[in-house]
């Protein structure tokens, strides 16, 4: 069984310009959810370049969950992208950033979730001790409105204003 082990965090754009990433490191990705339910199961397609992954998550439990990723042909996760998923579409610029021994996946929103920026680690272990870079914010690992299944569903720019970026 696949366990995906994650703790995310909110970042905000004042802090994401002390990482001057360059634009051309970092991966786009688009997806979308077959079947969303941020607190349950989740079916979703996702490309990135030329490659394509079916991906089933189960119910998060803590900062854990099943995982289960499948390669497919890009030209099917394109037609499942326009036909079968809910919600809006997920499009995102992802960063890999070697931090603390571990790598950091900083993700940067665009259209509907503009003015998002999320962090993410994947541990071994939910009690691993990790070390916390200077950019990053308010932890969001188990608040449900922040995963990307829920992002697509009730898109960040709905419920947010894009000069505040941690409502709570």
């Amino acid at each position: 069984m696949a366990i995906e082990i994650e703790r995310r965090f909110l970042v905000s754009a004042k802090a994401l310009k002390v990482l001057q990433l360059d634009q051309s490191r970092g991966d786009f990705i688009h997806q979308g959810y077959i079947t969303q339910s941020p607190d349950q199961t989740t079916c979703r397609v996702r490309i990135v370049e030329s490659k394509a992954w079916l991906t089933i998550k189960g119910k998060p439990v803590g900062a854990s969950r099943q995982e289960f990723e499948l390669p497919i042909d890009l030209a099917q996760a394109q037609d499942i992208l326009q036909t079968l998923t809910v919600g809006s579409a997920i499009e995102k610029t992802r960063y890999r950033i070697p931090y603390g021994g571990l790598t950091w996946e900083l993700d940067v929103f665009y259209g509907q979730n503009d003015g998002l920026i999320i962090a993410e680690v994947e541990l071994d272990d939910e009690n691993q001790s990790i070390e916390l870079p200077s950019w990053i914010g308010r932890e969001i690992t188990t608040v449900s409105r922040y995963t990307n299944a829920s992002l697509a569903e009730h898109p960040f720019t709905q419920w947010c204003g894009k000069d505040i970026i941690d409502p709570d």
